[in-house]
């Protein structure tokens, strides 16, 4: 038999294949039921004009009951956005990915949202405790509890 997570995970990639993503937005790889991977651009007049970036998403057992794990790829030739909400390591701070989590949320709303987050940005700069936070964050994001006020708390 199917875990929900499984059979949430089949009905949203259905939904993608079918109707596709939204501009801006592509699926790279949804192999599994584990981990898929976006490109996310934000469209039009942007900071981020022009700029690409990736975003993984890492699913467990209570997903959708629990939230993905969610970031920012950081590899040879990949990069994290820099906002006030993304962590140089990719990790967002962003309340839908915690306490504001939802069940009815779906990866392409997650998608929208830091679209979203990304065309609204004012100014570019990391987080004032960026360099503090990588040195000591765990490797899952979902480990970390932010406070939505810039702090956080491993």
């Amino acid at each position: 038999m199917a875990s929900i997570s499984s059979r949430r995970l089949s009905k949203e990639l259905m939904e993608i294949k079918n109707d596709g993503c939204p501009v801006g937005i592509n699926l790279v790889n949804a192999d599994d039921f584990s981990t898929w991977l976006f490109t996310i651009e934000v469209m039009g007049d942007s900071l981020y004009q022009n700029e690409k970036f990736t975003l993984q998403f890492r699913f467990d057992q209570q997903y959708p009951i629990s939230s993905p794990a969610v970031q920012f790829v950081v590899t040879e030739g990949r990069q994290a956005p820099v906002h006030p909400h993304v962590y140089s390591n990719g990790h967002i701070c962003a309340s839908i990915l915690g306490n504001e989590w939802s069940p009815v949320l779906s990866v392409i709303a997650v998608c929208v949202t830091l679209q979203s987050m990304l065309a609204s940005c004012k100014e570019k700069h990391r987080p004032i405790d960026n360099d503090r936070y990588v040195k000591h964050a765990p490797e899952n994001p979902k480990k970390t509890r932010f406070h939505y006020d810039g702090e956080f708390t491993v």
